[in-house]
């Protein structure tokens, strides 16, 4: 199969679809990967590293003329003219807070297949996983940083010193993205609580932490109690597939200190604040009532070295699945990743997408049986 990888055009958006190891491993299968020129030299990765694992050099309408599609990103609308009826795209499409680029992909008849819904023996999302890591993670750096007052922030030290109590920190949703939030903040010596309404998850990342971590039973009256004494709030609330709830009032905004930040790592699906809309790493937060919004929708590409290793670990298999069987095949023997299907030949196949959007839903087998 003829495999395109683009340089990736989203706001600072740096990772791209293949490491140079990535395309060696594509080309000893047999198969022909076009990349876009300088796909990837912000992070190190050279042109002549990729021509050196296989890949042609090309330009961006050399990478869309391929039948495969490997990126990062959801494509951007100038992109959209470039896909065609029958190409398989394989990344990040995010579709349930995005109408637009959905009605695109329906009207361009590409086969969607979205790395956020594609499952795992266990249930679980083998590709978002690695990303999800990075941002929780990344939530904090961007929330101290957000606190400096410089950037409108309370000028509170995350960890204090001696004499000074740190600062608080609340965590909405015990998740991947949550866990590795309340790691990242424990260890600057915050006053980290975590909430989430599942009480087995609760108990498990009291064993994981210990007493170090404050675990509440997650409820609007307890969101509303602990975001009006936060310092930083991060959302990392996910619904598989749909738009996040908002579970972060205006209200709670309003209550909240001034100076206080909200770091929205679930922007990607819309958000769990009634206050939170996308920013982007050049202008990367916004005040509402006096509250620092940190939400931009691509926040790994702020490490983009780190995160294209990270998720290219985990891509490359279910990507070599595709095109060494091609996308019918893959999806027909793999139910992990027939799960990753969101649109294919104009119609919409992933459940929570058709609801949240208000499209009719067609089921996988359907498309793929014809």
């Amino acid at each position: 199969m003829k495999i395109g990888i683009p340089k990736e055009i989203k706001d600072h958006e740096y990772r791209v679809g293949a490491t140079p190891s990535g395309v060696k491993a594509l080309s000893d299968a047999g198969h022909a990967v076009v990349i876009q020129r300088e796909a990837g030299a912000a992070i190190g990765f050279t042109d002549e590293m990729y021509r050196e694992a296989g890949a042609v050099l090309g330009s961006r309408e050399d990478v869309y003329a391929c039948p495969m599609v490997i990126k990062v990103k959801e494509p951007q609308p100038s992109e959209f003219p470039l896909l065609w009826e029958g190409q398989v795209l394989f990344t990040y499409l995010h579709l349930a807070p995005d109408p637009v680029q959905t009605q695109a992909l329906i009207e361009r008849k590409v086969v969607g297949i979205a790395y956020e819904t594609v499952t795992d023996k266990r249930g679980q999302l083998p590709l978002l996983v690695p990303m999800s890591e990075v941002a929780g993670r990344l939530a904090i750096q961007a929330g101290a940083n957000a606190l400096h007052m410089i950037n409108g922030g309370r000028g509170v030290l995350l960890g204090g010193v001696p004499g000074v109590p740190p600062g608080k920190v609340v965590i909405i949703g015990g998740g991947i993205v949550g866990t590795q939030a309340a790691r990242m903040a424990l260890g600057l010596g915050a006053d980290v609580t975590l909430l989430d309404v599942n009480l087995n998850r609760l108990r498990e990342l009291d064993d994981l932490f210990g007493p170090a971590l404050k675990t509440r039973y997650s409820d609007s009256y307890t969101v509303s109690e602990l975001t009006a004494q936060a310092d930083l709030v991060v959302g990392a609330v996910l619904i598989p597939g749909k738009q996040a709830p908002k579970l972060i009032s205006r209200e709670h905004i309003k209550n909240m200190k001034r100076g206080a930040v909200l770091v929205d790592v679930a922007i990607d699906q819309g958000g769990c604040a009634e206050t939170s809309r996308a920013t982007t790493h050049s202008n990367p937060t916004y005040i509402v009532d006096e509250v620092v919004h940190y939400c931009v929708a691509n926040m790994p590409g702020a490490v983009a070295h780190t995160a294209t290793w990270a998720l290219t670990h985990a891509t490359l298999p279910y990507a070599l699945e595709l095109a060494n069987k091609g996308w019918q095949r893959a999806l027909k023997e793999n139910a992990g990743l027939r799960d990753g299907l969101n649109v294919c030949a104009g119609q919409v196949t992933n459940r929570a997408v058709a609801e949240d959007l208000g499209y009719g839903y067609v089921g996988v087998e359907r498309v793929l049986n014809g």
